[in-house]
């Protein structure tokens, strides 16, 4: 009897007239937006925005006003409550329930309920679904830049707060066009005929040296809806300069054994090493403030991985590396000369050439740069005076590697293994 008694409870629960109600009043539970807060810091408590990209400046360069008609709204606010957006994007003769409640759609207005005044109410309710607050608020976990509009900087009344917001609809369709990239039929089909050197009718895109930023960890609900369709991935678009030291650089490679230790003598990374190992023989107390100083140093010396590379690549032409006085490990090599995967196999090395893509794409090469690095840089601390640099050291400084490696080998390296 219990079991029966719960079953019409939750019936009764999801009849039709009991959830619209529900769903009318949890409706303001979220927001629909365009520009998210959360993206910035998810503990900022202040508000996102909601922009038609139409409405919005036509700049030179590309934001969200590119967008046009044909974007993505977010939502944020209570993840429970997200069903009732789910029930608001169901299409109807190919407008979106919501479009219909803010068209004010009598039809739709008369299938919601019989009752003209709830029906009327729940109209209204759904269509506060895109809203916009009279004063928006900032937070002090936002990024905030104060901007002087008057002529007097010391009169704090004469700064102007601008608050950048991360246009989540931006970031899903440059996302979408990636997957499209990464994993559609076509372009992988046209990929392959780029490797082969063969004729195709389809035109062939890729990005290199996209970076995956992950919001929300676990929880990529926590931040928006949009931003949990996507996993929590964000890419970022490889933006270096130009390093003007990199043919001095580069060419000394050849010869060596290995450019882990040339990396060594790379801008700042003598220095930062240097300060790593004086930080760390100061025994400083095991707190949270040691942690992040130590975290900050480290995540710097693995940042430079990505510039040292970029410096190789940009002085040398593809194939650099078949060169028979390059004597660089395997994985060096596939990190270094990525686009040699691209050139036509050479009569005489078919074994050779064939070997070199084969491992590129097996990708097992990032893990064995991640340990090179994390043995390198134990080695550094242990030659400057650290006793207690060992294995769990190493493993975490393997961690802290970043190789920008290309499309599909994994873009964030993790010791003894792939991510």
């Amino acid at each position: 009897m219990k079991g029966k008694n719960e079953d019409a409870t939750t019936a009764s629960k999801y009849a039709y007239d009991t959830w619209l109600a529900d769903a009318a009043r949890r409706v303001g539970q979220i927001q629909a937006v365009t520009h998210v807060l959360k993206a910035t810091h998810p503990d900022a408590r202040g508000s996102s925005m909601h922009f038609k990209p139409s409405t919005l400046t036509a700049h030179a360069e590309v934001g969200t006003h590119v967008l046009g008609d044909d974007y993505a709204e977010d939502v944020v606010g209570n993840a429970a409550a997200l069903d009732v957006f789910k029930f608001l994007k169901i299409e109807v003769e190919g407008r979106r329930l919501l479009d219909w409640i803010q068209a004010g759609d009598p039809d739709l207005a008369l299938a919601l309920s019989k009752e003209p005044d709830t029906a009327q109410s729940w109209m209204q309710a759904f269509g506060e679904l895109v809203r916009s607050e009279t004063q928006p608020v900032s937070h002090e976990t936002a990024k905030q830049l104060y901007w002087c509009t008057g002529e007097e900087p010391a009169d704090n009344g004469d700064y102007q707060l601008l608050q950048p917001l991360f246009s989540s609809s931006l970031a899903h369709a440059v996302h979408a066009d990636i997957q499209e990239a990464r994993f559609g039929e076509a372009n992988k089909e046209a990929r392959q005929a780029h490797r082969e050197r063969k004729a195709s009718d389809t035109d062939y895109r890729d990005y290199r040296g996209l970076v995956a930023r992950k919001l929300g960890g676990t929880k990529p609900q926590n931040i928006s809806q949009l931003n949990s369709e996507r996993g929590g991935i964000n890419y970022l678009l490889a933006s270096l300069p130009p390093h003007w030291k990199a043919q001095k650089q580069a060419r000394s490679l050849l010869g060596g054994e290995s450019a882990i230790d040339r990396f060594t003598y790379f801008g700042p990374v003598r220095s930062l090493v240097r300060h790593l190992a004086q930080f760390l023989l100061s025994d400083p107390p095991p707190n949270a403030e040691t942690r992040e100083k130590r975290e900050c140093i480290e995540q710097a010396i693995g940042q430079e991985l990505p510039v040292f590379a970029a410096t190789i690549r940009a002085s040398h032409e593809a194939g650099w590396t078949r060169d028979e006085r390059c004597h660089l490990p395997q994985y060096e090599k596939l990190w270094l000369d990525p686009d040699r995967t691209e050139l036509p196999i050479r009569d005489g090395h078919e074994e050779e050439d064939q070997k070199f893509i084969d491992d590129y794409y097996l990708a097992d090469w990032p893990s064995e740069l991640a340990n090179r690095f994390g043995a390198w840089l134990t080695a550094r601390l242990v030659e400057a005076g650290l006793k207690t640099a060992g294995d769990s050291e190493f493993h975490h400084f393997a961690r802290q590697a970043i190789v920008d490696a290309q499309w599909p080998v994994p873009m964030q390296l993790r010791a003894g293994g792939r991510t």
